[in-house]
């Protein structure tokens, strides 16, 4: 960003009066009581929620979500019986009614196949719990290192992930975009097809499609690793902030190991990621049991793209869009590749 650039910014996003302000509040408190009103039909009673996780008993508890506890449990709601998962939100995590009623009103409004379903949701008895579509492969993260995980699985998932977000920053018949702000491998779940799903919008933020700096935040959020460095320094959240998180997962799939893992001595990835790419040194940091597989086509493909999203400047990044058309080519690339071995292997 220019210095030019930055000024302008700042001078929008601190333009608004106390009395903008109040209005602001005002009208977030109207949206808040229409929320509750709009997406009743979703409520879900407190003890069906307990009676499906038998008292949120430990054995149900799957993982954390970005803002408490998830679990596990056959529900039946609206005499339908179904595998969901149930976030019981902690205050101590920092999340509030503003997140809780946000999150709500994004998966009830904007729905994507590639977008993990809400189910439904619980408000009683000071409790705040958000129940989901059951992801049955859990979560991406947990396949990373996974030998059976095939180099065309890993291509399907991650154009899915990408189709997800892509929908959530250009959403059709609207004037907004969905800011993610915690894309990692951990947030994209994968149900029993293996399709993936991005979850968890407790960070998320709506805008304005058209404003090329959507936020200006007084400290920048997300996990370790993933968070775009630039969006970490000055605060200012774009929709190339989530394209730099998702090519930080796009290098964790090629190489089989989390971007922060100190296993085995591990330096963080990105880094690691950038070098071998600028010296044609991929060979080095692709996941030992994918090599074999990978079509030269289909790799070159993919790095590319993987690479251009952790860009420093934002205006080298591409778009979601341009990131989906690169993974379809990769994708279709290595379908070719094994197709054409196929023939020749059953004509000799």
């Amino acid at each position: 960003m220019d210095r030019g650039s930055y000024i302008s910014s700042v001078k929008y996003l601190t333009s608004y009066s106390t009395t903008k302000y109040l209005q602001v509040l005002s009208c977030f408190c109207s949206f808040i009581m229409f929320a509750i009103k709009e997406f009743k039909h979703h409520r879900i009673e407190l003890r069906a929620i307990k009676l499906a996780t038998n008292n949120f008993d430990d054995k149900n508890y799957v993982g954390k979500g970005g803002f408490g506890k998830v679990y596990k449990g056959e529900l039946v709601h609206s005499e339908v019986r179904t595998m969901v998962a149930i976030k019981r939100l902690d205050r101590a995590f920092g999340q509030g009614d503003t997140e809780f009623w946000k999150e709500i009103m994004m998966l009830s409004l904007y729905k994507h196949e590639n977008i993990i379903p809400l189910v439904g949701f619980c408000d009683e008895n000071d409790e705040k719990i958000i129940v989901y579509e059951y992801a049955s492969n859990k979560s991406l993260d947990l396949y990373l290192s996974n030998t059976n995980l095939t180099w065309i699985q890993r291509l399907k998932i991650c154009v899915g992930a990408a189709r997800g977000l892509e929908y959530l920053h250009n959403l059709k018949g609207t004037q907004h975009r969905i800011l993610h702000r915690d894309i990692k491998s951990s947030n994209i779940l994968l149900d029993e097809n293996w399709k993936a799903k991005i979850s968890d919008f407790g960070l998320s933020k709506l805008g304005p499609a058209n404003q090329e700096y959507t936020f200006l935040v007084s400290h920048a959020v997300g996990t370790v690793g993933y968070c775009d460095p630039l969006y970490a320094e000055s605060g200012f959240l774009t929709k190339e902030s989530d394209v730099y998180s998702f090519g930080v997962v796009l290098f964790e799939v090629l190489c089989g190991r989390l971007c922060m893992s100190y296993k085995d001595k591990h330096q963080p990835l990105v880094g690691l990621a950038r070098q071998s790419f600028e010296q044609n040194r991929l060979d080095e940091i692709i996941f030992d049991h994918i090599k074999e597989q990978i079509n030269l086509e289909s790799l070159k493909v993919f790095a590319s793209i993987a690479y251009k999203c952790l860009k420093r400047d934002r205006e080298e990044r591409p778009t979601m869009t341009q990131i989906v058309k690169e993974l379809e080519i990769a994708l279709e690339a290595q379908v070719w590749f094994l197709t054409s071995f196929m023939f020749i292997f059953l004509h000799q």
